[in-house]
């Protein structure tokens, strides 16, 4: 098998040169001297001046530099900072840059073109609690049981790198550079590779809203790459609309590129697009997507996928033959909370916009996408949220009942295993992951697994105090927690406790009851390969609808790209739910055995789902 070498070539950071030696860039127009201080084996510096040029650049070529080298960036004679397009940070975000030689690895996946959208099952991982190492190597140690699972793609959090020892991954000071904590970047090609030889998409979520509160010396030397005039809840807003705004927007869309052909990443999926200001045309959404698009073209599937908080469907179009036009998807975060109010009855925060009639909304998430399309949320004082979303296929929603944000952003980290009954999760399962839209499964899930997730990082101590402090005000308006005794039992995310215990046990997955879980996911899945898979190339919207039978019970069809029918009865309630019109038609799964045999005469059972296809002629 032919053997490929990958490197993206950037205006930024440090290059080889095919000559040898290394081309640094930085554009620093807040500057008005930098050098490139090289470290020396015995720690001496070897100061260098780089040429200043047009548009706020300074560049170098030299030949005192190599593939191992060791540098930070003297700004103004005062300063040293690492290179902020550094592709490797050894000592973490304070440390020097290493000059990289992308090309090292020798990519063994000359004939990976990645997999059609349709064929996707998401698993959600944090690299660092994911397995004991807590490294790349531990996710691929993992990989064969992934695929026997029936996941066909990896979703690994957020790899720039970021301060401390952990961290979720949301706080990357180094976007060009993979958390060195969990190896080196030719590990993680590594883990990318293997994942493609047993037929594993590798998806990358990626941070473009903001960058981490530690180690970002942006504001020194390139104050431009920050806008006053908007703001984010988690720190500057980046400046992809005001002056100065070409080579801001240049660094982020290179970044995409970066990921997607060095380390041939198969998708990225984009951090909380909605809190990514831009006024200007093209959104830098839009610009980034095009760029992606004229790139790689058809030579690949890749996939980008957002979470938005605004609904915003316009970013979900889809062209006259069905492609997605820029973003193939979006995490739904609708469903998830209609399903949560469903099974465990909380109305605080943003559950309360689904506590009125929670069946509706899941009905409308199911067979139109979003819950919320333009109505009024009372959770956002009233706005109106959304925009219409049934003209777009279920397969523009990733569906899920767990994902880090829905447990970790629970003041105790939480998983829903242990907000509801064993029978109200079985339901909830069978309807997510036989559903046409995309399921996204969070790491131990499949297993039941009752370890919380709860946020964790590792800052300095000028940060620590403020980290804890404001995690425990953001659950002061929940009723649970208004009490600040009761807030003083939400975990300290400094605490190293906060992380190991969300470290995976993997010897629990083998004992009752994870074991059976376990197999119930795998028999979902293997359905969902089987019936639904093979159906879905095609679909398209506005071919769905969806009747409540009361409260807590629905009926939902969907026309499939083959021109079939699927149909879902489900009873997300504690009572049987009698009088129902029972489908004669090939049943596919039923969380109870009478259901799946033919056995109508109980009606409807308590938590129950049934599946059923009804072919072409008969649909007719």
């Amino acid at each position: 098998m032919a053997r490929l070498k990958r490197r993206h070539a950037m205006p930024f950071g440090a290059q080889l040169l095919p000559d040898g030696g290394v081309r640094f860039r930085l554009w620093a127009p807040g500057a008005a001297q930098v050098d490139v201080c090289l470290l020396g084996d015995r720690e001496e510096v070897e100061y260098l001046p780089m040429n200043a040029e047009e548009q706020g650049w300074f560049t170098l070529s030299t030949a005192r530099a190599g593939a191992g080298s060791l540098y930070r960036l003297r700004i103004d004679g005062q300063m040293q900072v690492p290179d902020p397009a550094s592709r490797f940070q050894p000592q973490d975000v304070h440390g020097p840059s290493e000059v990289i030689d992308a090309e090292v690895w020798e990519w063994q996946d000359s004939d990976w073109q990645g997999r059609p959208w349709e064929e996707v099952v998401i698993y959600e991982l944090h690299v660092g609690s994911f397995s004991p190492g807590g490294d790349y190597e531990g996710v691929a140690h993992r990989l064969d049981y992934l695929v026997a699972l029936g996941v066909t793609a990896i979703e690994l959090m957020p790899l720039a790198h970021f301060p401390g020892a952990r961290n979720w991954g949301y706080d990357g000071t180094y976007l060009y550079a993979p958390e060195s904590r969990y190896g080196r970047p030719e590990d993680l090609k590594a883990l990318i590779d293997a994942a493609h030889a047993r037929g594993l998409m590798v998806f990358l979520d990626v941070v473009y809203n903001h960058f981490g509160p530690e180690g970002n010396y942006l504001a020194v030397y390139a104050p431009q790459f920050f806008n006053p005039d908007h703001h984010t809840p988690w720190g500057a807003a980046i400046n992809f609309d005001g002056d100065r705004k070409h080579w801001v927007r240049q660094f982020f869309i290179h970044n995409a590129l970066y990921w997607l052909e060095e380390y041939h990443f198969d998708g990225l999926r984009f951090d909380a697009a909605h809190a990514i200001p831009d006024d200007s045309t093209p959104h830098i959404l839009n610009e980034l997507a095009e760029a992606v698009k004229k790139n790689f073209g058809a030579s690949r599937h890749i996939h980008l996928v957002l979470e938005n908080d605004a609904n915003n469907a316009a970013y979900l179009l889809r062209d006259g033959q069905g492609r997605p036009r820029r973003y193939v998807a979006q995490w739904n975060d609708d469903i998830h909370h209609a399903l949560h109010v469903i099974l465990t009855g909380e109305a605080d925060g943003y559950y309360a916009d689904y506590a009125d009639t929670p069946i509706h909304y899941l009905g409308r998430c199911l067979t139109e996408g979003f819950a919320y399309q333009g109505e009024c949320s009372a959770y956002r004082n009233g706005e109106p949220r959304g925009e219409p979303s049934a003209q777009l296929p279920a397969t523009a929603f990733v569906s899920f009942l767990q994902n880090h944000d829905q447990v970790g952003n629970r003041a105790l980290g939480e998983r829903i295993s242990v907000l509801t009954s064993d029978v109200a999760l079985h339901a909830a399962l069978a309807l997510l992951l036989l559903a046409p839209s995309p399921p996204l499964l969070f790491m131990g899930q499949e297993w039941g697994s009752e370890q919380p997730f709860p946020f964790f990082c590792d800052f300095g101590a000028d940060l620590a105090d403020q980290v804890v402090e404001g995690r425990r005000r953001e659950f002061a308006r929940f009723a649970q927690f208004r009490d600040p005794a009761q807030r003083e039992r939400i975990p300290n995310p400094m605490a190293v406790q906060s992380f190991t215990q969300a470290v995976l046990d993997w010897e629990s997955k083998d004992r009752a009851p994870h074991a059976q879980w376990l197999d119930l996911h795998r028999r979902l899945l293997a359905v969902r390969r089987r019936e639904l898979v093979p159906r879905l190339s095609g679909l398209k919207g506005s071919q769905s609808d969806y009747q409540a039978l009361g409260e807590r019970a629905l009926r939902a069809q969907w026309r499939l790209g083959d021109g079939t029918q699927l149909g879902v009865l489900a009873n997300l309630g504690t009572e049987v739910l009698r009088n129902v019109d029972m489908p004669p038609e090939r049943r596919l799964y039923a969380t109870h055995a009478d259901l799946l045999s033919g056995d109508n005469t109980r009606g409807l059972p308590a938590w129950s789902v049934l599946w059923y296809l009804r072919d072409k002629a008969s649909s007719a």
